[in-house]
């Protein structure tokens, strides 16, 4: 009987201490993660935000200097020019101890077919070389697009692994979407 209250006072311990066995399970101890995202309406924020909860990651979301319009025609029309320039508009988000990571998430949402030109402008000024990447994005049809094609070309010396995209109007199911896609996960 006292063996039994033990464990499970363990049990509700481990419950209540916010221990997540998932990040137990994928993430030995020598490995530490980051979650680097850019958002502009919340959805890929909160797909950022649950795979900061399931993994204990650090999270930094990439800020532009110039912020977007709220108008949606109006930021559709200088994503599209700032990748028909391939532009790399000045951001500023800078993560001076990248080299102290291991994996890294990456989520953005899909801007015309890839990711938007503050991520590549974020990617160049960081050395990933060695580290896992993680993509996750937020889209309205397109999926990854070619952003998956784009990160291997930005971070040739990195590997990439399989992301998980989600239909911005879906983002509110991070929470029972996210854990079931990093369970599969071999990080």
């Amino acid at each position: 009987m006292k063996s039994c209250i033990a464990y499970l006072t363990l049990a509700l311990a481990v419950v209540f201490s916010g221990f997540s066995p998932l990040y137990a399970q994928n993430t030995p101890s020598q490995k530490k993660l980051l979650v680097v995202y850019f958002s502009k309406t919340g959805n890929t924020k909160k797909l950022a935000m649950a795979i900061q909860k399931q993994t204990g990651a650090d999270m930094v979301e990439i800020v532009p200097v110039v912020l977007y319009p709220d108008d949606y025609d109006q930021t559709v029309d200088i994503a599209r020019k700032e990748q028909d320039d391939n532009a790399r508009p000045a951001v500023k988000t800078k993560v001076d101890t990248m080299a102290s990571y291991n994996v890294v998430f990456l989520g953005y949402p899909s801007w015309w077919g890839t990711m938007p030109m503050a991520v590549f402008t974020f990617l160049e000024a960081h050395n990933l070389s060695g580290k896992t990447i993680i993509p996750f994005t937020t889209h309205e049809g397109s999926g990854f697009g070619r952003s998956i094609s784009d990160l291997r070309r930005l971070c040739p010396k990195s590997t990439i692994l399989d992301g998980l995209a989600i239909r911005g109007r879906d983002a509110d199911t991070a929470e029972t979407e996210v854990p079931i896609w990093l369970q599969g996960l071999k990080y």
